[in-house]
């Protein structure tokens, strides 16, 4: 294995992660500075407001987003398994 196989593996590796992550970090992002945004107009400064509302809508888009992220992952396995003997050469 050359150096550049395994930093291809590697990059493959971080970007199928940041897509997995993605759908769920942007919805907690976006819920997030809605509410911030309603307690800036609303001059409500309760420190727990944020918590069950991010964590309802971060479950919802896990929940939306589950059968994508699956079939993201199983087929990033299949392949780093199906090349085992590409990597062992």
């Amino acid at each position: 294995m050359s150096l550049d196989f395994v930093v291809g593996i590697m990059a493959e590796t971080i970007k199928v992660t940041l897509f997995l992550a993605a759908p769920v970090l942007l919805v907690g992002l976006v819920v997030g500075v809605l509410i911030s945004l309603f307690q800036a107009v609303t001059q409500v400064q309760e420190m727990t407001l944020v918590f069950v509302p991010k964590i309802v809508a971060c479950l919802v888009a896990l929940v939306a987003a589950l059968p994508w992220m699956l079939n993201l992952l199983v087929s990033f396995t299949h392949n780093l398994f199906s090349n085992i003997p590409n990597y062992i050469r």
